[in-house]
C-alpha cells in the first residue's frame, strides 16, 4: 500500500476529510489538532516495506495529534510504532509518561492504547508502525518504553535513528522484494535498541546482530557510493570487521559487496540518464559522479546490465520518458527483434 498526500494538492474544503482519510489508511485513526484550526500538515507519505509500514509526516506549522478509546475500538490489528524526528520538536504522552523528543531523536508507542502527540514549528517525522507479534521481546517489558525518548548520541540507537532517516528518503527506489527486506532489517535494528534499554541483549534471535550489520553495510556504501576509492576493504574498515568476516557475511545474499556496490553505482547512473534536467550532461560526467571514473569501463559494465550502451538507454528515455523498468522492456524487446532478425531468413 502507498498513501500520498500534499495539502497543496488537495482543494481547502476538502484537505482535513482527505488527510483523516489518508492518515487513517496509514496508521488508523485519530483526531489532528492544529493552531490555526484549518491549517494541516503540509505532506503525509506512507508505504508498505513487507508487514512493516514506513510514513513520513512534514507540518510547517505547530499542530498535534490524538489517538483516543473511541479511535482504538475501530482498528482490526494490534499495531505499534516508533516515531523518528528529523527535523524539528515532538512531544509524545503515552502511559503517564513524556518524551521530549529533537532530531535524531525517538520514541516507542503502543497504537492499542490512547497517544497523544504535540509537535513545533518545521517538523518532519518518520513512522515506522508493524504488527505487535514481529518484535521479539517480552509484552509486559515492552510496555515500560512506551513514550520514553531515545536519542541518536551512539550505539543501536544512534544506528537505528540513523537508519530509519534514510530509508524514508529511499522509499521510492525500493522495490517490493528488497523493501521487505530492507523493512525487517530496520526492525531489527530497532530491536537491538529496545532490548539494549530493558538489558535484554542475551534474549534477541541469534541472526539480528548478523541482519542488523549487513543493513549497516547497506547504509554506508549507499553513502559512501560517489567515492571512486569505495571497495569492500573500505567498508570493512568503517564498519570494525575484518575483510574475511564482510564476505562471509554476504555469503548468504544475493550478491558479494563489490557486486552490491556495483549494482548500486549503476541503478543511480541509469536513472540520471533518464532525468529530464540531467539530459546536458556528458554520460561520463554522470558515472564518475557515482565513483565510476572510467568511461569504457562504466559503458561495458553498464551495457552488460542492461542491455545497452548509456547513450543508446538515454536516447530512448528521451523520446519515450518511461519508468526505467519501462526501459528496460523496450531494449529488452528490441534485442530480441535483433537476434530473431540475424536467425530468421
Amino acid at each position: 500500500m502507498s498513501v500520498v498526500l500534499r495539502a497543496k494538492d488537495v482543494p481547502v474544503a476538502a484537505r482535513a476529510e482527505y488527510f483523516h482519510e489518508a492518515v487513517g489508511a496509514a496508521f488508523g485513526p485519530l483526531d489532528v489538532r492544529t493552531s490555526d484550526g484549518d491549517e494541516l500538515p503540509d505532506q503525509v507519505r506512507a508505504t508498505d516495506l513487507g508487514a512493516v509500514r514506513v510514513g513520513e509526516l512534514s507540518a510547517s506549522r505547530p499542530g498535534g495529534a490524538d489517538r483516543t478509546r473511541r479511535h482504538i475500538q475501530a482498528m482490526d490489528a494490534d499495531l505499534c510504532k516508533v516515531d523518528v524526528v528529523a527535523r524539528g520538536e515532538v512531544v509524545l504522552e503515552q502511559d503517564g509518561r513524556q518524551a521530549h523528543l529533537r532530531a535524531g531523536g525517538f520514541a516507542f508507542v503502543d497504537l492499542s492504547r490512547p497517544a497523544h502527540w504535540t509537535n513545533a514549528w518545521s517538523t518532519q517525522i518518520v513512522a515506522i508502525a508493524f504488527p505487535r507479534k514481529l518484535l521479539p521481546l517480552p509484552t509486559d517489558d515492552v510496555a515500560r518504553l512506551t513514550a520514553v525518548g531515545f536519542t541518536a548520541d551512539d550505539g543501536p540507537d544512534a544506528l537505528f535513528s540513523t537508519t530509519a532517516r534514510q530509508l524514508a528518503r529511499q522509499l521510492d527506489h525500493l522495490d517490493p522484494a528488497g523493501g521487505a527486506r530492507v523493512g525487517m532489517a530496520a526492525l531489527d535494528l530497532l530491536t537491538v535498541a529496545l532490548a539494549g534499554r530493558l538489558g535484554r541483549h542475551g534474549e534477541l534471535p541469534d541472526n539480528v546482530p548478523q541482519r542488523a550489520l549487513i543493513l549497516r553495510v547497506h547504509a554506508f556504501i549507499e553513502d559512501q557510493l560517489a567515492d571512486p576509492e569505495l571497495t569492500p576493504a573500505t567498508v570493512a574498515r568503517a564498519l570494525h570487521v575484518s575483510l574475511r568476516s564482510l564476505y562471509k557475511l554476504f555469503e548468504g545474499e544475493r550478491t558479494s559487496v563489490a557486486g552490491l556496490i556495483r549494482q548500486r553505482r549503476l541503478e543511480r547512473c541509469r536513472r540520471d540518464l533518464l532525468d529530464p534536467s540531467l539530459g546536458d550532461v556528458p554520460v561520463s560526467a554522470i558515472a564518475a559522479r557515482w565513483g565510476l571514473p572510467s568511461a569504457a569501463h562504466f559503458s561495458r559494465a553498464f551495457r552488460a546490465t542492461y542491455g545497452a550502451s548509456p547513450v543508446e538507454y538515454r536516447r530512448l528515455g528521451n523520446v519515450t520518458r518511461p519508468a526505467p523498468e519501462i526501459v528496460d522492456r523496450e531494449i529488452g524487446a528490441g534485442q530480441g527483434m535483433r537476434r530473431r532478425a540475424v536467425v530468421d531468413p
